[in-house]
């Protein structure tokens, strides 16, 4: 019976770190989509026909080009996010062989979308192209395929990380050897991607119908910002807000949308058609609030105003005497938020000390997501930096940008006051509270990046305690054999914001956007004998 509990307890952790796993590897595509939209967004205001007139010297051909250039080949990003979701999911799953995963990953999406694109003329299903919007298809790579969309690339990465982990070192007899090994991969993928093509179109009318129930709820003007906010932020501890988020772009869980008789699935998708095409003098500039209430404007006022308040309620209840220390630390985690997006450094600084102070923070956002749908607020895209706010606020007209300035302000009160209090009232040990004041910021702040690792690897309890090393934006993840080993006060002296355990043999360590340099640091030391 012990051995059965044993069995059910581990399957349960290991299903746990693959959906963790799957989060971080839908982090690659989407860290892409950010900047060329940022160059997508700007491009496509630069060449608005209300923008030239206002900013005169905008109206030359030499700049109308560069900028076209720059549209036109963002677009192609654009155009292709499933193939590069197929890449990113395969890429982050596999295990063993990133490199054949990768390559096996585009060519089961391309089977896949070919399959599609056969059933559809053997079943007599292929809509003519007036038909195609209405009947849920769409052009890809010269295919009429169902518009799967990101699905159907996350499916192709799937099966081709999953058959290069279970294929890679596969033996056949010596008459098929030169098909046995990784070359066995794209060959095992493309079929699976071949029996799921002609499945799919049957399961996906199901699918499509059950996301859009939960869309009943995700749509309604006062619950969906409730459960969006909530839903999203709790999920940060676990890494799995990347697959809420994902959901609501990409799935008709965020809606579906009929902008020029052309059907669009996903908030995002919509959005970007009338973001960076039709424009905010075209008539479907009024459905812009409703697209996005899920995306960067509720983000801008967390990143711009609550996480600056935050920010100084934690430096003026540090200790006098840390205050100095405790100000570099701030500083750097606030600026990571407003420049980069990145806003696990700061929010990881309190939310394992103090959940209810999570909670608190989680309750403003959601009130701040509220007011600004039902002020009309139409700031689109995805990150909340503040050149995002510029670009897709004051430099797009009828955006009603301002409102982001309006709320921001009673956002960025409410937060700092709230957390003055409890922070005090609870003795909440945020940056500078604490008893002894530590040199944690030296090694970071001096990018030594080697001292870093080797004090990782020692407060992990040595190489041989550590099964695997993985990071994300800001986050070192590691499986480890004995979590008795593990020395947690070693662990802080090394400048990181945060360490929990996520599942039993799976640890988190905070360092914010450097994390990468340090993931480095720490494979290097793991490859010295």
């Amino acid at each position: 019976m012990a051995n059965t509990n044993e069995t059910a307890l581990n399957k349960k952790q290991a299903w746990k770190e693959n959906i963790q796993r799957f989060g971080r590897s839908l982090l690659l595509p989407i860290g892409i989509m950010a900047p060329v939209g940022l160059l997508l967004g700007l491009s496509g205001a630069l060449t608005q026909g209300y923008m030239i007139e206002k900013v005169t010297f905008l109206n030359n051909d030499v700049l109308q080009t560069i900028f076209k250039t720059i549209r036109s080949m963002s677009n192609i990003i654009f155009g292709n996010i499933p193939l590069m979701f197929a890449m990113g999911v395969a890429y982050g799953m596999s295990k063993k062989d990133k490199g054949i995963a990768v390559f096996s990953s585009v060519m089961g999406y391309l089977i896949l979308i070919a399959s599609i694109n056969t059933w559809l003329g053997l079943t007599g299903n292929m809509a003519d192209s007036k038909e195609m919007a209405v009947k849920g298809q769409i052009m890809v790579l010269g295919m009429q395929t169902l518009n799967v969309n990101v699905l159907g690339g996350i499916i192709a990465g799937l099966i081709g990380s999953w058959a290069t982990d279970r294929f890679y070192n596969l033996e056949l007899p010596t008459a098929f050897a030169f098909f046995a090994g990784r070359k066995s991969v794209p060959l095992i993928t493309m079929i699976g991607c071949i029996i799921v093509g002609f499945t799919l179109p049957f399961l996906w009318q199901y699918f499509v119908t059950a996301l859009s129930s939960i869309s009943h709820l995700l749509l309604h003007d006062i619950l969906g910002p409730i459960l969006n906010t909530f839903t999203n932020r709790l999920l940060i501890p676990f890494g799995l807000h990347h697959v809420w988020n994902a959901m609501l772009r990409f799935t008709p869980a965020g809606g579906t949308y009929m902008i020029e008789g052309k059907e669009y699935i996903g908030y995002l998708s919509a959005e970007n058609e009338i973001l960076f095409k039709l424009g905010p003098n075209s008539p479907y500039w009024e459905m812009m609030p409703k697209l996005t209430r899920f995306g960067a404007q509720n983000q801008m006022v967390r990143t711009l105003f609550m996480f600056p308040a935050i920010g100084l309620a934690m430096y003026q209840t540090a200790y006098e005497q840390n205050k100095k220390l405790a100000k570099g630390l701030i500083i750097t985690v606030v600026l990571t938020a407003v420049l980069g997006n990145v806003t696990e450094p700061l929010e990881f600084t309190f939310l394992f000390i103090a959940p209810m102070l999570y909670i608190l923070y989680c309750g403003i956002s959601t009130v701040v997501a509220i007011a600004l749908h039902f002020m009309g607020t139409a700031v689109g895209y995805i990150r909340g930096t503040i050149f995002d706010f510029i670009i897709f606020g004051p430099m797009y007209e009828n955006s009603r940008w301002y409102n982001i300035v309006i709320v921001g302000i009673f956002a960025a009160l409410a937060s700092y006051f709230l957390f003055k209090w409890y922070i005090v009232k609870f003795d909440v040990k945020t940056p500078g509270r604490e008893e002894d004041a530590s040199a944690d910021n030296e090694l970071i702040k001096n990018k030594q990046y080697d001292k870093i690792a080797a004090l990782v690897i020692e407060a992990m309890g040595g190489k041989e305690n550590i099964t695997s090393v993985e990071n994300c934006i800001t986050r070192l993840r590691m499986d480890f054999k004995d979590k008795t080993k593990i020395d947690r006060a070693k662990i802080r002296e090394t400048g990181s914001t945060g360490v929990f355990f996520p599942s039993g043999n799976h640890i988190h360590v905070v360092f914010g956007p450097m994390v990468e340099f340090i993931r480095n640091a720490v494979d290097e030391e793991m490859a010295k004998k």
